[in-house]
């Protein structure tokens, strides 16, 4: 007769042998799986370090290639703009290597900078468009033409425009020196800019951008730098609006003011003006201005051409 000791025997001993098998098996298992991903780690290893040293090539020849534009640069540029004038406008955010870099080879094309407007944080605030708004129209300079239904924006560049830039025609200026005055110190006083000392009228501007925008109201900060430089372009023998790639994008300056056909068709843009070949696209830029064309230049998948001149069979003769 079978007891219940038997049973309870054998029911130990199938568990016991059902667990040695699952260690057993587990070890082998363990032992192929750990191999296979022994492997894989060393090929995602080979892969990382292959595009590491792919990626430090690249670096290498843009460095080379930057460094080989900074060389040339003043050749390049020379003459370009000779004894002509140019305006510096900057946000808050444009890089003051990028700027003084600038405004070297600016006065290594033959032109003068007669002064420079930094734009404050306040002058984009979307909270603070009224408030820009009642400022501009309380300082427009008699005979002055303003948009009649303008944004903050492009009043802005109306008012800065009709004091800060020569008249396109007659290279002569559209406003008395008390005029250019109360503007900048109306909206210093209010807050939107920084002006340097002695700030004179000049033929050109050029308006210099940081990167993409980003946070709250990103999009309208960035819509009122573009169409601040589009009035700007339009008061004036050329204007050029340069940033670095990331401005390019969607919620940047550039790419806002690249999205709209009405902004492209007269204001010219460089997306790279980080690096001396940006840079000297903008003088280049600046002299295709004064010729009558536009165009977008850099390294952006919206850009038409690297530079002026430079596989461009597209730039846009418009109304400066």
């Amino acid at each position: 007769m079978i007891s219940l000791r038997y049973h309870v025997v054998s029911i130990a001993a199938c568990f016991l042998a059902l667990a040695v098998g699952v260690v057993l098996g587990s070890t082998a298992l363990n032992g192929s799986l750990l191999s296979g991903l022994s492997d894989q780690k060393k090929d995602l290893g080979k892969q990382v370090s292959d595009l590491e040293a792919q990626r430090n090539a690249l670096n290498a020849r843009l460095a080379d290639a930057d460094a080989f534009a900074g060389a040339t640069g003043a050749k390049v540029v020379a003459g370009a703009l000779d004894k002509r004038s140019v305006v510096l406008v900057t946000t808050e955010d444009a890089r003051p290597a990028d700027r003084d870099a600038l405004k070297k080879l600016v006065g290594e094309s033959g032109a003068s900078v007669t002064g420079e407007v930094q734009l404050t944080g306040t002058f984009t605030d979307p909270a603070k468009a009224d408030q820009l708004r009642d400022v501009v129209t309380r300082l427009q300079p008699a005979g002055s033409k303003f948009p009649t239904a303008g944004d903050s924006g492009t009043l802005a560049g109306a008012l800065l425009g009709s004091t800060l830039l020569l008249d396109k025609a007659s290279a002569k200026p559209q406003s008395t020196p008390a005029e250019l005055a109360a503007a900048l110190g109306g909206l210093t006083d209010g807050g939107f800019v920084k002006p340097s000392q002695d700030v004179k009228p000049a033929q050109l501007a050029v308006v210099l951008t940081g990167s993409q925008s980003t946070g709250d109201g990103a999009g309208d900060r960035a819509a009122t730098i573009a169409r601040f430089a589009a009035q700007l372009d339009r008061s004036g023998a050329g204007t050029v609006l340069a940033g670095d790639p990331g401005s390019a994008q969607g919620a940047g300056a550039l790419g806002v003011a690249r999205a709209d056909t009405a902004i492209t068709s007269i204001l010219s843009t460089v997306d790279n003006v980080d690096a001396a070949a940006g840079r000297i696209s903008t003088i280049l830029a600046l002299k295709e201005q004064l010729d009558g064309g536009s165009g977008r230049y850099g390294i952006g998948g919206n850009a038409q051409a690297p530079a002026p001149g430079v596989g461009n069979g597209n730039a846009a003769a418009g109304g400066n």
